[in-house]
C-alpha cells in the first residue's frame, strides 16, 4: 500500500472517527444530567451509561493494546462493560439506573481524555490494520447505541406524566400508500453481503438461499390500518395469535402500539416532540413481533421471511438510490416520530420478518472478545430489517440484522406484510 493511500485511510478514519463522536454529542444536547440518569425498565439503559460504554468500547479493545497505555479508571471496565465475558464481570443491566456516579460530568471527562488519545493514535500513519477495522467496528457500534440513546430516552421520557419533549421539531407529512407488491420469481438468490465496504460478521458469508413466488408489499402497515385491527377486536381474540403471544397480551394487558393512549374517541401517542395525536398515514411504529403476526394472520397475509425482504430490496430500484436519507448522519427532526414515506424499504421503521436469528450457513464468529458480539445472541430472538429514523443513514444497508425478542416494543419497530402466489 503506497504512502498515499494510507494517509488517506488513516485521515478518512480519523474524520469518521470525530463525526460519529460528535454526533453523539448533539443526540444528547437537548437533555439535562438527570435526564441522563433514568433507567425506566431493564432494556432501557441510562444515556450516560450508553455515553460511557461507547468510550469503554474504544479504551479496551483499541487503546488498552498499547502496554503503556494509562487506563482513565480501572473500575469502569466493570461498570460500562455490556456483556463480554472474556473481558470480566459485569454490571448487573438492569441494575445500571441505581448507580448515581460517575456522574454525567466525570463520564464526559472520560470521554474526553479517550477521544485525545484516540486522536493521538489515529494520526500515526503505519497503524495496524487490525487495529484499523475494531475502530471501524466500534464506530459503527456507538451508531447503534445512538439509535438505543433516542429509543431509550423515548422511554424514559413517556414515563413521566407531564409527557415532556426531547425535541420540539414538526412532524414530517407522508403521502398515501401506494398499494404496490415487488413481486419476488421462485428461484435461488444471493443473500448476505459481498460489497467492499463494512458489514456485521452476522451478514456472512454470503450465501444462496431458494425462495418460492411469493410477493412483498412496498408499504409498511400503517396506523390506520392497524386501527383498524383494534376495533375489529384484534387483541381480544386469541384465534389471530401464536400461543405465547397471547399469552403476553393477557398478562401485560396490551391493547394497542406501545406509546398509544385513546382521548375520548381517538388515539394518541407519545413521540420525541410529546405527544400528539396518531396520524392514520404514519407507518405503525412500536409493535411487538407478536403484534406484527397477529395483524399479518387477521388480515390474511403474513410476515416476510428476512430473506425475502432482502430480495426485495435488491429488485425494487426505486430503494437503491436511498434518496430519502440525510446526506451522512441521521436528520435530528426525522428522529422525532417514523414519519417517513411508509411505501419505504428502508428507514422508517425496523420491520420485522418472521425469520429466527440464526448463523448463515458457513459462520464462523470473530476470534477474541469481538466474537461475542452477535453469535452468541442467536437464540429466542426474531430478525428486523430495513433501519428506521432513528438509524445513522451511513449505517443502513440491505444486508443489516437486526434482532430483537419477540415481545420487544421499545425500538421503532413496524412490519410489512408478503403473500406466497
Amino acid at each position: 500500500m503506497s504512502n498515499v493511500i494510507q494517509d488517506r485511510r488513516i485521515s478518512s478514519l480519523l474524520e469518521s472517527y470525530q463525526r460519529v463522536r460528535n454526533f453523539t454529542e448533539k443526540i444528547i444536547s437537548p437533555l439535562t444530567a438527570e435526564d441522563c440518569m433514568v433507567q425506566s425498565m431493564d432494556d432501557v439503559s441510562p444515556t450516560r451509561w450508553h455515553i460511557a460504554h461507547t468510550t469503554w468500547f474504544f479504551e479496551t479493545f483499541v487503546l488498552n493494546q498499547d502496554e503503556g497505555y494509562d487506563c482513565f479508571d480501572p473500575q469502569f471496565n466493570y461498570l460500562f462493560n455490556s456483556y463480554y465475558n472474556s473481558i470480566g464481570k459485569q454490571f448487573p443491566r438492569p441494575q445500571r439506573g441505581f448507580v448515581s456516579r460517575p456522574g454525567l460530568d466525570s463520564i464526559k471527562k472520560y470521554r474526553a481524555y479517550v477521544d485525545s488519545q484516540m486522536a493521538e493514535l489515529l494520526a500515526v500513519e503505519d497503524l495496524d490494520p487490525k487495529l484499523q477495522q475494531v475502530i471501524e467496528v466500534g464506530l459503527h457500534h456507538e451508531q447503534q447505541h445512538q439509535e438505543l440513546m433516542l429509543t431509550d430516552i423515548k422511554h424514559v421520557l413517556s414515563c413521566n406524566p407531564t409527557m415532556p419533549e426531547y425535541h420540539g421539531n414538526d412532524l414530517d407529512s407522508t403521502g398515501t400508500a401506494s398499494n404496490e407488491w415487488i413481486d419476488i420469481a421462485s428461484g435461488n438468490y444471493g443473500i448476505g453481503h459481498t460489497e467492499n465496504v463494512f458489514c456485521f460478521d452476522n451478514e456472512l458469508p454470503h450465501h444462496k438461499t431458494y425462495i418460492h413466488n411469493c410477493q412483498v408489499s412496498k408499504d409498511l402497515v400503517t396506523c390506520g390500518q392497524f386501527i383498524d385491527f383494534i376495533e375489529s377486536g384484534g387483541y381480544q381474540r386469541p384465534e389471530h395469535w401464536l400461543s405465547l403471544g397471547w399469552s403476553t397480551v393477557c398478562d401485560l394487558g396490551w391493547d394497542a402500539p406501545l406509546y398509544w393512549t385513546k382521548i375520548g374517541e381517538h388515539w394518541h401517542t407519545f413521540t420525541l416532540c410529546g405527544l400528539q395525536p396518531v396520524n392514520p398515514k404514519w407507518p405503525v411504529s412500536h409493535v411487538s413481533y407478536f403484534e406484527a403476526d397477529a395483524f399479518a394472520r387477521w388480515s390474511g397475509l403474513r410476515l416476510p421471511t428476512e430473506f425475502e425482504w432482502e430480495v426485495a430490496s435488491q429488485l425494487d430500484e426505486s430503494e437503491r438510490a436511498k434518496g430519502q436519507f440525510a446526506d451522512t448522519l441521521l436528520d435530528m427532526q426525522k428522529a422525532v416520530h417514523p414519519t417517513k414515506s411508509s411505501s419505504s424499504l428502508f428507514g422508517g421503521n425496523w420491520q420485522w420478518t418472521s425469520s429466527s436469528y440464526a448463523a448463515y450457513p458457513g459462520y464462523q464468529p470473530p476470534a477474541g472478545a469481538i466474537g461475542e458480539y452477535n453469535g452468541k445472541f442467536m437464540c429466542n430472538q426474531y430478525v428486523l430489517r430495513g433501519g428506521s429514523v432513528a438509524t445513522s443513514s451511513d449505517h443502513i444497508r440491505g444486508t443489516y440484522r437486526n434482532f430483537f425478542p419477540p415481545e420487544s416494543r421499545w425500538q421503532f419497530s413496524g412490519f410489512r406484510l408478503a403473500r406466497s402466489r
